[in-house]
C-alpha cells in the first residue's frame, strides 16, 4: 500500500508559507515478507561484517576532514558544473545511534509505563506483543534485532527521515550560512542495518539563474560500505552573487 503525506509550515504571526513537504512510503505485510523472502535475503545469509580498527580508521578520516562552510560565503560565481562536494560519512550504524535519533526526532509510538498503556488503549494495534507477551511499540524494529528479522528486515535498522537529514546535512555544510536550501529530494532505497557505513557522494549538475535568483542544482548518491545503493537525492541551493 502506498501512503502519501503532505505538510505545510506557516509563520505563526504573518501566516506566510515557510515550507512544504511531501513524503511517500509503501506499507507491506510483515508475514508475507518473512515467508516469501525479501531483497535482504542474500544479505542476511552473508552475515554481518566485522571491522578491523584499520578499516574503521579509513572511514573515520572523513569525520576528521569534514568541513563546515559556515560564515565563509560561497558565491554562485565561484561554482562550476561538475564540481564535487566533499564526501560525507555516516556510521558505523548502531542501535544506540538509532535510539539517539529517535530521542531528537520524537518517535510517534515510543512511550513508557502509563503513557504507553494509554496509547495502546486508544490504538490497540500500536502495541505489538514482544517475546514476553508484553505489548510494545512497532518502532522497536530500529533497536530490537529479533523483531526486525520478523518483519523481513536484515536486522535492526536506521530511520528513513534520518537518511533524508544526512543528505541535506551534506548540502548545508557545503553552501554555508549565506546559502539558502530551496528544495531537497531524497529516495530511500534500502535499510541501513547495524554495522553499515554510508558514504554520500554529490556533485553540481546545473548552474542557472531564475527570476533574479542564482541557483545551483546538486545530485547525490549514498552507498553503503560494499557499494550497495542506500539513497539518492537532489537539492537546489540559492547562493549570493558577487
Amino acid at each position: 500500500m502506498q501512503q502519501i503525506y503532505h505538510v505545510d509550515f506557516y509563520d505563526a504571526k504573518s501566516g506566510d508559507l515557510l515550507a512544504d513537504a511531501d513524503s511517500w512510503c509503501f506499507r507491506t505485510d510483515r508475514d508475507q515478507a518473512r515467508e516469501n523472502g525479501t531483497k535482504y535475503t542474500e544479505a542476511k545469509e552473508k552475515g554481518r561484517r566485522v571491522y578491523t580498527q584499520e578499516e574503521l580508521d579509513s572511514y573515520y578520516k572523513y569525520y576528521e576532514q569534514e568541513t563546515i562552510r559556515g560564515a565563509e560565503t560561497r558565491y554562485w560565481d565561484d561554482v562550476n558544473e561538475g564540481d564535487e562536494l566533499p564526501i560525507m560519512v555516516k556510521g558505523p550504524m548502531t542501535a544506540t545511534g538509532f535510539i539517539a535519533y529517535a530521542q531528537g526526532w520524537g518517535g510517534l509510538y515510543i512511550r513508557a509505563n502509563k503513557l504507553a498503556w494509554k496509547l495502546q488503549q486508544k490504538h490497540p494495534s500500536a502495541g505489538i506483543k514482544n517475546r514476553f507477551g508484553i505489548p510494545d511499540c512497532p518502532e522497536r524494529v530500529h533497536w530490537e534485532e529479533e523483531f526486525a528479522l520478523e518483519v523481513g528486515a536484515p536486522g535492526a535498522y536506521d530511520y528513513g527521515p534520518e537518511r533524508t537529514s544526512w543528505l541535506t546535512h551534506q548540502v548545508t555544510n557545503w553552501m554555508g550560512d549565506d546559502g539558502f536550501l530551496c528544495k531537497a529530494n531524497c529516495q530511500v532505497r534500502r535499510h541501513n542495518p547495524e554495522g553499515d557505513i554510508i558514504l554520500i557522494h554529490a556533485s553540481v549538475s546545473r548552474k542557472f539563474e531564475e527570476n533574479g535568483r542564482y541557483l545551483i542544482e546538486i545530485q547525490q548518491r549514498a552507498e553503503q560500505q560494499d557499494g550497495e545503493l542506500s539513497a539518492i537525492g537532489s537539492a537546489v541551493v540559492e547562493l549570493p552573487k558577487r
